[in-house]
Order: structure tokens, then sequence, then C-alpha cells
């Protein structure tokens, strides 16, 4: 009875990893090394990092679950097209809503909107996950991934506006954004993004000896 109960729970103790596994253990860019292009270009605020972070989420959610149910009914030479397809309808979506309800994020963040289209991390789970499991795990798996890519984007955007400008949600934080360091802007160049990730990777490895290769 209590095995039948564990198979049917929404949250058992499957459904928790695929939501867990991808905010340390798999971090889609920290241990995969996927969408690195987008963690450089949307990390200047936390504003906009946050924004970006709520699109892919809602993208690889439902991306995954259309492509699981659809999984059985697509001929596997044309799945990536329908994967593309179903994608970029979403990204179209959500580029649309942002338009109308949040102009000022949309025009910051510009063109990286629909190049979720292209993400590495969307297209991967779709291939290696939603192609072959059921709706409900895809869909946490896709929610998942999307979190664990975002945490990263904010953590890295903390630090950039931080100090590269001496401010946080674009409010500056007393004292420290009248002080010359924080006015020089080197933290706000895509270099300095990737050496905060690189001491994130670093931090990370330090800590989870799971992810150190000893090979």
């Amino acid at each position: 009875m209590s095995t039948t109960a564990e198979k049917q729970s929404l949250f058992g103790k499957k459904e928790r990893k695929l939501l867990s596994d991808p905010l340390d253990d798999n971090n889609p860019i920290t241990v995969q090394v996927l969408g690195i292009c987008s963690a450089l270009a949307v990390t200047v605020a936390l504003k906009p990092a946050m924004v970006m972070t709520l699109a892919v989420i809602a993208v690889m959610g439902f991306a995954s679950l259309i492509i699981s149910l659809l999984r059985k009914m697509v001929p596997s030479r044309v799945r990536i097209i329908v994967q593309i397809t179903v994608i970029a309808f979403l990204v179209i979506l959500v580029d649309q809503i942002l338009k109308a309800f949040s102009y000022d994020v949309y025009t910051q963040l510009s063109v990286y909107i629909g190049l979720i289209i292209t993400n590495c991390i969307v297209m991967g789970r779709l291939e290696a996950f939603a192609m072959g499991n059921k709706p409900w795990s895809s869909f946490l798996d896709g929610v998942g991934n999307g979190i664990g890519y975002g945490i990263i984007l904010i953590g890295v955007a903390f630090f950039r506006e931080f100090f590269g400008k001496g401010e946080l949600f674009g409010w500056a934080v007393p004292y420290l954004s009248e002080i010359e360091f924080f006015q020089n802007g080197m933290m706000l160049t895509p270099a300095a993004a990737m050496f905060v990730i690189g001491l994130m990777i670093w931090w990370q490895r330090a800590r989870n000896t799971k992810l150190v290769d000893i090979s």
C-alpha cells in the first residue's frame, strides 16, 4: 500500500531529486557548463537577472511538459524541429508578456530573451529527459534546471551590481556608492562575470567532493 502511494506521489523521493539535483550536484552552469553566454550577458544587475530566471523557468517547465506529452507521436527524424517550434512559441509568448507589462526590463534584456530558443540547457533537457519520461517528471526536471540556472544568474548579478555600481536592484547602497572603488565599472564587464562564475565553480567543487574528478 505504501509502495503504491510512493509511486503515485506527486512529490516522492524521485520527484524531489529532479528538483534538487540541478541546484547543486548537476547544476546546468557550474557542473554541465551550459548557458554561459546568457550568464555573462544579463547579470549586470539583479532585476534583469531575476526576470531572465523566471522566463527560463517558465519556458523550460512548459516546453518539457509539452514535449513529453508529444513524445510518442513525434517521428524521431523531426523531433528537433518540433522541440525548437515548441520552445520558440513559448519564448515569443514570454517576450510579448514582458513587452506589454515590463517594457524597461524588456529593453534591458534585448535579444537575450529571444536567444532562450538556442539556450543549450533548454534543448539539452528536452532531448535528454523529456523525450523519454512522463509529463510530470519532465515538468519538474525543466523547472529544477531552470531554478538551478537562475540561482547562478542571480548570484553573479548580486556581486556584479554590488561591486560594480554600489547598488542592489538599482538602489544605491548607502555610503558604498560614494566610494570610488564601486564606480570603476570593472565588475560590469563580461570578463568579471566569467571571473565570478569561476570562483563559484571553485567553491562548489571544494565543498562538494562528488564533483571532483579523481580518475
